[in-house]
């Protein structure tokens, strides 16, 4: 066999072979040996196609290297030096097989064959037992490869590309595992338009970091499964490419425009059912140009001219104008969809309707009041980041508090905990004194020391109770969340019976145990443990990030200005006059009773050098 002509993963599986032949001291490698190797071969295509088939990889690979322990062992001389008969008439089968379906090199997927063509006495049963044929094998070989022949030494970077350099959004979508998006609509519906129409059909979401450009892509996957589109649109894909995972491991020139070529060769086949989604769109502009080749732009170019390729991109304003609005040829091909910053109240919206997801992840309640403060608050307070994104950030950081704190041993307990021990240590030394007042003192010490375990066991108890019941309230947030997903899949798929089972019967039982279990923790007074996101937890998470205190970040816009002047005298002693015009003026432009078109106001301050101007 010509090892010249064998790919990067065949010559893999072969030294994977004979390695393991030599470990177990077998005299040949046998077939036994790399039908191991190459059922174990990670990130291999042979345990993808066996999934496909219905075997299982793990069980194959199992059975191969018991046959392997079942093989006569040698000891001494070289073990797993050369290859079996039975192997190398199947290694031969292979090259055939690769001659027959004109590839240039010998793959994987022909070693396979070859062990199918040529099996022995220890690798047929495996193959039987888990129902390998040659038939079932070419046909999920088929659905993979798409006839696409064999010319590099490394084929597997071509196949199912779609999975390996990205994800399905709409897929994703189906299976509940996006966040919802709200609002946004009148943003996807110009998407929708622009998608529909026939030449530049490819909008690009521009907006800063934050404001939501990647949640549109996802709202529109998750209209489509829910069949909110028009006709056009209905049963598309929406793919999200992953140019990271394009890019990374392209050692040698022309490897990655091999890969591209392999993503959009396969979008274009699918005859317009998939659209690209590309996050960061200027990541293409110079992706994978080394000299002489050209850059990710260069190739997708062409494809949206002709109107092959739908794509939605997305990025910031700052990349969008310092790159892509440099390539003309790449600018002209898509339309601008500028996203802007939601408002407070639409932020506040946001919250609320992502409020159950995170509630069910920590395990925690969250009150209407905390998502307000997040919003107002990282407006106020967060101006280098913009909203939803830091407001969801708050939230989040403010419930993994809360959740860490559920955790962890309350400080009450955790100080009792360290007190014992204390004890413990001073009662050890004072066993080993012999006199009067040690002994009194450890008299003394013992009776502390038992009233400190009671006091430890009825707290640690009452934690463990606590502990249980937040358990318990969140197994049922869990449930609803399922039910929920459930319930969602059933009306995709028009099973209205379960969907009225699960919203007029299970949903209504789950919801009024959890409101009941929820009071009850509420009225509990005197608790070690606390499941409620306030608005206080935001405040401390906002003077974390910003170093600013928690009371001032907690005194109300009115608190402030009525004690303006009030801190104003604190640093200008006298001067009433001065510092009443001042407060004033910014009272009258605060309560909204000032001509919007004049400024604030005009003070010249007169007076000699040393009275306090500055």
């Amino acid at each position: 066999m010509n090892t010249n002509k064998l790919t990067q993963k065949s010559l893999e599986a072969i030294k994977q072979a004979s390695t393991l032949a030599a470990s177990e001291m077998n005299a040949t490698v046998e077939q036994a040996h790399l039908l191991h190797a190459l059922t174990a071969q990670k990130d291999g295509l042979i345990p993808s196609l066996l999934k496909k088939l219905g075997a299982s990889p793990e069980a194959v690979a199992a059975d191969a290297l018991a046959a392997v322990k079942g093989l006569a062992r040698i000891s001494g001389g070289e073990a797993g030096s050369y290859a079996s008969p039975q192997l190398s008439a199947a290694l031969d089968a292979a090259e055939k097989r690769a001659e027959g379906m004109h590839d240039e090199y010998t793959s994987v997927e022909h070693l396979m064959l070859g062990l199918i063509d040529k099996a022995d006495q220890t690798v047929k049963p495996i193959l039987k037992k888990h129902g390998i044929t040659e038939a079932g094998f070419l046909a999920v070989l088929k659905e993979v490869r798409k006839d696409r022949p064999v010319t590099s030494d490394d084929p597997e970077s071509t196949y199912d590309v779609l999975k390996k350099y990205g994800s399905d959004l709409v897929e994703l979508a189906r299976e509940q595992k996006l966040d919802p998006v709200i609002g946004r609509d009148d943003e996807i519906r110009n998407v929708i338009r622009i998608l529909s129409r026939k030449t530049k059909n490819n909008p690009c979401l521009i907006g800063e970091p934050g404001v939501g450009k990647t949640a549109i892509a996802e709202g529109l996957a998750l209209r489509i499964v829910r069949g909110d589109v028009p006709e056009n649109l209905k049963d598309r894909s929406v793919f999200s490419l992953d140019m990271g995972a394009l890019v990374a491991g392209a050692k040698y020139r022309g490897e990655f425009e091999e890969r591209l070529k392999a993503v959009l060769s396969e979008i274009k086949n699918s005859d317009g059912r998939i659209i690209l989604f590309i996050d960061e769109l200027h990541t293409i502009v110079g992706a994978g140009k080394t000299d002489g080749a050209m850059d990710a732009g260069n190739l997708l170019k062409p494809m949206l001219a002709r109107g092959e390729l739908h794509c939605i991109g997305a990025t910031t304003l700052d990349e969008y104008r310092k790159y892509i609005e440099k390539d003309a040829a790449l600018e002209r091909r898509f339309q601008p969809v500028m996203i802007d910053e939601p408002s407070v109240e639409d932020t506040v919206s946001i919250l609320r309707g992502l409020k159950e997801r995170y509630e069910v992840f920590h395990g925690v309640k969250i009150n209407d009041s905390a998502l307000i403060a997040a919003a107002e608050l990282s407006n106020r307070y967060i101006s280098d980041r913009f909203l939803p994104d830091k407001a969801i950030d708050l939230v989040d950081e403010a419930c993994a508090l809360i959740k860490t704190e559920i955790n962890s041993m309350p400080s009450e307990l955790d100080d009792i905990r360290r007190h014992i021990m204390q004890l413990e240590i001073e009662e050890t030394a004072l066993k080993k004194e012999t006199d009067r007042i040690s002994q009194e003192r450890l008299e003394a010490l013992q009776k502390e020391l038992a009233n400190e375990r009671d006091k430890f066991n009825a707290m640690k108890s009452k934690f463990d109770e606590e502990k249980s019941e937040i358990e318990a309230v969140q197994k049922i947030r869990e449930e609803i969340d399922a039910a929920n997903a459930k319930m969602q899949k059933a009306e995709n798929e028009y099973d209205l019976n379960l969907v009225a089972q699960i919203r007029y019967g299970e949903l209504p039982k789950l919801k009024a145990e959890l409101e009941e279990r929820e009071k009850a923790l509420a009225d509990n007074d005197g608790t070690l443990l606390r499941d409620r996101v306030t608005d206080d937890e935001i405040a401390r998470i906002v003077a974390r990030w910003t170093g600013i205190p928690v009371t001032k970040l907690m005194e109300s816009e009115r608190e402030k200005l009525l004690k303006l002047d009030d801190k104003l005298h604190e640093r200008v002693i006298g001067q009433n006059e001065a510092v009443e015009a001042v407060a004033d003026a910014i009272l009258r432009s605060r309560a909204g009773i000032q001509d919007p078109n004049r400024p604030v106001g005009s003070f010249l301050f007169l007076g000699p050098t040393g009275v306090g101007k500055t």
